[in-house]
């Protein structure tokens, strides 16, 4: 299995990125694609969810309105717009794999099959 996520980068405040997580050795009916995010000296937290069989999403509450995930299956690739950044959403971001019956319950780092390398966003104020 392998999780390889990039489009990290610097960025002002209010500004965009679009981060993409290349799957492979999971199927799109096993497993749902999720992102968790980690900021220095704070725990993990789920940020978003997608199901792959249907298309269904989740966010954090923190996200809500500001991310979107979206899929493209021929590519095997999940994407993560994120608009209206705060600094608040500074952290390192990792592509998981989460068994899809589990994906409404994605924010439990528990639940997570597989992990990604995370890339680094860092939103300046």
């Amino acid at each position: 299995v392998q999780l390889q996520a990039c489009g990290g980068g610097l960025v002002q405040a209010g500004g965009s990125l679009r981060l993409s997580c290349a799957a492979s050795g999971v199927t799109s009916d096993d497993y749902a694609i999720g992102w968790f995010r980690q900021a220095p000296g704070k725990e993990r937290e789920g940020v978003s969810c997608i199901r792959r069989t249907d298309g269904t999403t989740y966010y954090a509450d923190s996200v809500k309105g500001r991310f979107t995930v979206s899929s493209d299956k021929a590519k095997n690739t999940v994407y993560l717009q994120m608009d209206s950044l705060k600094s608040e959403d500074t952290a390192v971001y990792y592509c998981v794999a989460i068994p899809t019956h589990y994906s409404a319950e994605f924010y439990y780092p528990n639940l997570v099959d597989f992990w990604g390398k995370g890339t680094q966003v860092t939103v300046s104020s």
